[in-house]
């Protein structure tokens, strides 16, 4: 976890930490489902919201297959890397030897030497260093500024065109998500709390090493779960609001998921520096795209042209929320764009949420049961949405069986210090 939330168990230290989304739900709850569902090996689960793959990768561990579907291309990467554990762990090593010793050689032709045991801010091994590597223009104006410094990013892109030069693809696949996980949590600048910002500025990293421990860390998982190599686990790069234009009929057993919950977190930014540098996301266009395969769940995400609140008009606590937010609004004296648009999102995403719970029907089972983990919100002008009810309404009003809403945890609003509940909402499809 990126903000120190939700810290693993020992046991589940391992391929999750390859790379992990903020507030991933823990891989325990994935296992206490489905335990509670009954699921087998002969069983296939989806997650519609799968992140950075939680679900996957437990079900995976335990011989089960399953099926992701990601907008996200940030995400939507390390579930498939996180997912394939097909490589040798001996010949992945040799990888990252190779890709370590030709980096130290350029770093040290550039005037920074990283052999083992130099310290960090050594003396320049050249009077003369070479220019700095950067981001086109396009890319620099995507992030958050001094997301990154200059040194850390230019022994980053550095490292990056090495492991894109060597090794066959799947290889450089890990070698990719190790620098990613590397990036955010040992060479940016980056900190996680309610929302993304800048911490402490690095002027200076030691690259090679975060990368390369990331790298042994994936070879010794690698060779602990090769005996499950073989468990079917796809990943789809879709919106899941069409969930069933992906999905075979009649496939899923259950579904297991955390979607995104109705707040003013831009989920794009919590991986903004490691798509782009990678080149997931290369411009404002590309960004735009994104966001708009996303559920909109806060209000940088929010278009003229969407029309997902259509399909919740009718509903009167969803509509009777909308219309406090505004009241409460205009009693505030909130005039700002955004202010102006937390009745609309809260539409919308209630209204995104329904047409996945739709598309969704055509590829469940008869009998399938469905988690979904989702939290309490107050984040717009402290009026409260108990997201967890109106998402059993909504999913009552589709022909969904309700089950039950259990407790997950409890948390304190970092807007009003209120207690909010995370909640999992329990479903099952009849088969209509």
């Amino acid at each position: 976890m990126r903000n120190g939330q939700n810290k693993l168990r020992a046991e589940d230290r391992s391929v999750h930490d390859w790379y992990r989304f903020v507030l991933s739900f823990p891989p325990h709850l994935v296992r206490d489902y489905l335990g509670r569902f009954n699921i087998c090996s002969s069983d296939t689960v989806l997650d519609p919201f799968c992140g950075t793959g939680t679900t996957l990768v437990e079900c995976k561990k335990l011989g089960i297959r399953s099926v992701g579907i990601e907008s996200n291309p940030m995400a939507h990467f390390a579930s498939a890397v996180k997912t394939d554990w097909s490589v040798d762990p001996g010949k992945l090593s040799y990888y990252a030897d190779t890709v370590a010793s030709v980096t130290r050689r350029k770093f040290k032709e550039q005037g920074y030497d990283e052999s083992p045991g130099v310290p960090l801010f050594p003396v320049p091994v050249k009077t003369s260093c070479s220019p700095l590597r950067s981001l086109l223009p396009d890319q620099s104006k995507l992030l958050l500024k001094n997301s990154i410094s200059p040194l850390p990013l230019h022994k980053t892109l550095t490292l990056l065109d090495v492991i894109d030069r060597h090794g066959n693809t799947e290889e450089r696949r890990y070698g990719r998500i190790a620098l990613a996980n590397a990036l955010v949590h040992r060479f940016s600048n980056l900190k996680f709390g309610p929302e993304v910002g800048v911490g402490k500025i690095k002027q200076d990293v030691l690259a090679l090493e975060g990368w390369v421990e990331g790298m042994r860390a994936i070879a010794r998982d690698l060779d602990l779960h090769r005996v499950r190599a073989d468990v079917p686990a796809h990943v789809q790069n879709a919106d899941s609001r069409d969930a069933g234009r992906f999905l075979e009929p009649n496939s899923i057993d259950a579904v297991i998921t955390s979607p995104p919950y109705p707040n003013e977190k831009d989920y794009s930014r919590t991986t903004r520096l490691e798509s782009v540098v990678l080149g997931l996301v290369r411009n404002r266009m590309e960004l735009r795209g994104l966001k708009q395969n996303l559920v909109r769940s806060n209000t940088r995400g929010v278009y003229k042209s969407d029309t997902d609140d259509r399909a919740i008009m009718g509903h009167v606590e969803i509509q009777r929320i909308a219309g406090a937010i505004e009241k409460r609004r205009i009693e505030l004296g909130k005039t700002s764009g955004f202010e102006r648009l937390y009745p609309r999102v809260t539409q919308l995403y209630f209204g995104g949420m329904f047409r996945h719970l739709a598309s969704l029907r055509s590829a469940l089972k008869p009998g399938a049961k469905l988690a979904y983990v989702v939290g309490d919100q107050a984040s717009y002008l402290r009026v409260m949405i108990r997201t967890g009810q109106l998402l059993a309404d909504l999913a009552e009003s589709l022909g969904y069986k309700v089950l039950g809403i259990d407790l997950f945890r409890t948390r304190l609003s970092t807007v009003s210090g209120a207690e909010l509940r995370e909640e999992v909402v329990l479903l099952e499809w009849p088969g209509i």
